[in-house]
């Protein structure tokens, strides 16, 4: 619609310049002396038009002319970015392919077209790295830094990943030091460091680092408490010679934290100590809680070997607690290895024939062999033991 308007606006223009011309009776005198010249206004008009578009015209030409070198200067310049920029996409292309040698021949390509030279430096190192070139890896990490100072932090970065690959854990929390001095810690920083802190074996580090990235949902749940049961496995089996450290240890670990490996190690290394009061103690707060904890069968076991005193409050406590939970095997033979220690000769028997009737196992057959050979019941004690023998899975 707008097209056809400023056709028949055209069309209008040419008929009011004809009618106009049409009666227009005008001259112009041209005088050169001793020459004069007289011609219509009309022809005088569209000389002066025609001199006008050749004049421009000629300009145009000139213009064009003279600007042609620059012209071609700018459009080798745009190819050749065009170029470089392909060749940049190359050499990320072949880096993600894992053609790790072609990725940082294209990568050195690019960077001596000049195509983001920063960027093409860390791509060069990332392929050097994976090919196992650590001379060439530091060489492009220096001329990425120096390229553009933009990419010290990628560089950074990039460097502390490639140490905790090259398990160089040490230099990696090095560069991620520098790294938090210039711009602070962001999620991808403390994952980079919670690896090389695991690395180094800095596992109160690690209960560090594992803690924040959780509360800011950087880490799954589960993959969390994983990463914090062994920080804190770690850290029990550094503290075990020393009673006073182990026990501050555990005191200051969260109730939350306390899952089923953790209360097995930590009573366990109580009882090494003989810090069997505390070890008790723990066990008995597992069990009673109903936690994931309870009733793992290596607790109960431990519970049932515990020696000194307070036996008889024990035997006690693991009754109420075969109250809750009849029929539980591990339970019955806990109770029956207590029984036996109190020298409460009928009870011991009645709970080993009940674990023993409820899951035969080994351990069940040599606790009633051991029963039987002290109360002098010698037939009955080998048969307990050749049944020990064969379910024996040696």
């Amino acid at each position: 619609m707008k097209g056809l308007f400023w056709v028949l606006a055209l069309f209008g223009l040419a008929v009011a310049v004809a009618l106009g011309a049409h009666e227009n009776d005008g001259y112009v005198l041209l005088v050169f002396p001793p020459y004069r010249a007289e011609i219509s206004l009309n022809l005088f008009v569209l000389a002066l038009v025609a001199i006008v578009l050749v004049l421009y015209a000629t300009v145009r030409t000139m213009a064009v002319t003279f600007g042609l070198p620059k012209r071609v200067r700018e459009y080798r310049e745009r190819r050749r970015r065009e170029k470089a920029a392909g060749i940049l996409q190359d050499a990320v292309r072949l880096l993600f392919e894992g053609r790790f040698g072609q990725a940082l021949k294209k990568a050195g390509e690019s960077h001596e077209a000049g195509s983001a030279p920063g960027l093409s430096a860390l791509i060069a190192a990332r392929a050097a790295q994976r090919m196992r070139e650590p001379e060439k890896q530091q060489e492009w990490l220096q001329r990425a830094m120096s390229d553009d100072v933009r990419n010290e932090a990628a560089t950074l970065m990039l460097e502390a990943e490639m140490m905790n690959e090259s398990r160089r854990f040490d230099e990696a929390l090095a560069a991620l030091g520098k790294l938090q001095g210039k711009q602070g810690r962001h999620i991808a920083a403390l994952r980079l460091e919670l690896r090389a802190r695991q690395g180094a074996g800095d596992w109160d580090g690690v209960l560090k680092l594992a803690r924040q990235l959780e509360k800011r949902d950087a880490l799954p749940p589960e993959v969390a408490r994983e990463i914090k049961t062994v920080a804190h496995l770690e850290n029990i089996a550094r503290r075990r010679a020393d009673v006073g450290q182990l026990r501050d240890y555990l005191r200051a670990v969260p109730a939350a934290e306390y899952g089923r490996r953790l209360v097995l190690a930590s009573a366990r290394a109580l009882v090494e100590l003989d810090e069997r009061d505390v070890a008790q103690k723990l066990i008995e707060k597992a069990l009673d809680s109903g936690s994931e904890a309870a009733w793992q069968p290596e607790l109960l076991t431990l519970y049932g070997d515990l020696n000194g005193p307070g036996l008889t409050a024990r035997i006690a406590k693991a009754e109420k607690w075969l109250q809750q939970y009849p029929g539980e095997a591990v339970l019955l033979l806990a109770l029956g290895r207590m029984c036996m220690k109190q020298e409460l000769w009928g009870k011991a028997q009645s709970y080993l024939e009940a674990s023993l009737a409820t899951d035969e196992t080994r351990d069940a057959h040599l606790a009633l062999a051991d029963l039987c050979d002290q109360l002098e019941r010698s037939d009955e004690a080998n048969r307990h033991f050749r049944a020990s023998v064969r379910l024996d899975p040696k």
